[in-house]
């Protein structure tokens, strides 16, 4: 992996920061892309510090498709190849459909499902020349809706799709495309949330310390890139939401819905009768 020239988006925070420190610190060459420039460059920074390896950040917008071209032409500039793009910027939302403002399902769409196209689009003709890998950092709920997040559920069943679908058509040209599924992790996911109006959450609903933490998905995220696994799926309970989602659907529909009704503010109830 020494070397390999690697692109994270959402790179600013939570697993995308740690995902580049790990990338770094195996001695890739890393590019950081998000919003917040500011933070992209302690970022940056502190891994030339720790690393003594090479490392760009470039201000990107990923629901901007030139945003997303751009970063890639620049990171072709600075380097002349790419090996490795991971897809992992990404929003969530908590609200029931009912009392949705279209606008927040939309802008959630845009960063989680038409930010990995955009990206993917443009690094493509890359990554088949250097046969490298692309990641799309999916979720549980890529695999089961959940009740409250039907914007969040609805892009990461789209990412899967997309990638699945991309995969099968290059399957004889050796290059790789993993989808990798985190259960509840602990970052800053929660606490920017969109709620029904596009107003961010705040204070999570979820113990965040029971969660694992963002450092310990990145061992696993470039464990998989490494081994050129095609789809990792974190936790036990994540496992066993896949498995049941697949022979129980009704019962997990219940299962589900008891899960999310315990949470602070959560707007569904279990009927007491």
């Amino acid at each position: 992996m020494k070397d390999k020239v690697v692109i994270i988006t959402g790179a600013s925070s939570g697993i995308g920061l740690a995902t580049a420190k790990k990338f770094a610190a195996e001695g890739c060459k890393t590019v950081l892309a998000a919003r917040s420039v500011d933070k992209l460059q302690d970022l940056q920074a502190e891994i030339r510090s720790l690393f003594q390896t090479e490392c760009i950040c470039i201000g990107v917008d990923v629901t901007i498709e030139e945003d997303c071209k751009l970063l890639i032409n620049k990171s072709i500039d600075a380097f002349g190849r790419i090996d490795i793009l991971i897809n992992n910027a990404g929003i969530s939302m908590k609200a029931a459909f009912a009392d949705l403002d279209l606008d927040v399902l939309k802008k959630v769409m845009d960063v989680n499902f038409w930010g990995t196209v955009y990206c993917s689009k443009y690094a493509l003709p890359h990554i088949l020349k250097s046969k490298g890998s692309i990641v799309g950092v999916s979720s549980i709920a890529g695999y089961r809706g959940l009740p409250g997040r039907t914007g969040y559920s609805a892009s990461k069943f789209a990412m899967q799709g997309f990638l699945e679908s991309l995969r099968t058509e290059h399957l004889y040209d050796d290059i790789h495309i993993m989808i990798f599924c985190p259960g509840y992790t602990a970052s800053n996911i929660r606490h920017k949330a969109l709620l029904s109006g596009g107003e961010m959450q705040g204070d999570s609903p979820r113990k965040e310390k029971a969660m694992m933490t963002a450092e310990e998905v990145a061992d696993v995220l470039y464990t998989g890139v490494k081994k050129r696994k095609e789809i990792v799926t974190l936790t036990t309970q994540g496992k066993l939401t896949v498995f049941l989602n697949k022979w129980v659907p009704t019962f997990m529909d219940k299962l589900v819905f008891n899960e999310i009704a315990k949470e602070k503010d959560s707007p569904f109830k279990k009927p007491t009768n």
